[in-house]
């Protein structure tokens, strides 16, 4: 009997909040009085070797008493029916009383596959949990904007921990992790979605990862108002962003675009330049460590949900602060 946690993988990285998964999961097991395991599905090279070895390593940092390992074959990368089939098998075979994962696309993509083919209740981006019969849940709808609470009632609930919800943080008391390689039996069916090749858009830093975001909004004035802000963001190592409002003038492309219906974020820092704040990039903003808005307005939700406020012309301000840079590096 266990709480399983799926750990999310990427071409060689664990990601970041598969951390902040065993992190709630962790929580949640001591709730259960049950053991926190965790899976990794279909890693790289060897199972025991590489990347697969330092994950294990990490996810007993985080408290996982168990690390499975599932291998097989036609696991060649990414595919969420293979994965929602390999992870319901192995918690059937291990009798695991829930399965957790990240809310992130990948995260509730298998979650929703294992729910499906399990013919079972699932809940997504939960924030809280209160265990009991049923168990009482707060969740994320709408990308934020929205608390929703929820009964679950389940034999074996599954759920995924609101990406940037819980902050990561190690356990305590580390573990050595037992290691227990686990191979699933896979159809033609399993398979019918898989990654098999990609084409490279953008290397380095992302936005979704970025440590420091400088965004503009529509008091950035055109396209060109931009070079500003990529600027002072190469000399901070961080990457630009942008509004709803300036997708929608073709200033920038929409995969800059913070918000609800853009990239959510979570910078140690973020820059928000010439922008109002409406709730819909908010959504997206608000898992931001530390905010500066600059803005004309002072009035503008951005300025009212900031750690710091400049009430200025950003053309102004932006260029001087790069400016005072340059001259502390000098």
């Amino acid at each position: 009997m266990s709480l399983l946690v799926v750990l999310e993988h990427d071409r060689g990285a664990l990601a970041e909040a598969s951390l902040e998964a065993l992190t709630a999961g962790r929580d949640l097991a001591a709730k259960l009085d049950t053991a926190l395991d965790a899976v990794i599905v279909a890693p790289p090279g060897d199972a025991s070797a590489g990347p697969t070895a330092a994950w294990i390593d990490e996810a007993g940092r985080y408290g996982a008493e168990t690390v499975h390992v599932v291998v097989a074959d036609q696991l060649i990368d990414y595919g969420p029916d293979a994965a929602a089939a390999s992870v319901l098998q192995l918690a059937d075979d291990t009798d695991a009383d829930a399965v957790l994962a990240a809310g992130t696309d990948r995260g509730n993509e298998v979650l929703a596959q294992i729910a499906a083919r399990a013919d079972a209740p699932f809940v997504a981006n939960a924030l809280a949990v209160d265990v009991g019969d049923p168990w009482s849940i707060t969740r994320v709808q709408w990308g934020g904007s929205l608390l929703e609470d929820v009964q679950l009632s389940s034999d074996r609930p599954l759920l995924t921990v609101a990406h940037h919800g819980v902050a990561a943080e190690p356990a305590v008391e580390p573990v050595e992790p037992a290691v227990a390689v686990f191979e699933p039996e896979l159809d033609e069916a399993d398979l019918v979605t898989m990654v098999c090749d990609r084409d490279v858009l953008s290397q380095g830093v992302t936005l979704a990862t970025a440590p420091v975001v400088v965004s503009g909004g529509r008091g950035v004035g055109s396209a060109e108002g931009f070079e500003a802000l990529e600027e002072l963001a190469g000399m901070l190592g961080g990457v630009v962003g942008c509004s709803r409002a300036v997708t929608n003038n073709g200033w920038r492309p929409h995969t800059d675009q913070v918000g609800q219906t853009g990239t959510r974020i979570a910078p140690d820092i973020y820059i928000a330049a010439g922008i109002s704040g409406a709730i819909q990039h908010w959504v997206g903003a608000m898992a931001s460590k530390r905010i500066l808005a600059i803005n004309t307005d002072p009035e503008a939700n951005m300025v009212a949900k900031a750690d710091y406020a400049v009430i200025a012309d950003l053309h102004e301000i932006i260029p001087a602060i790069s400016a005072e840079i340059r001259r502390r590096r000098s």
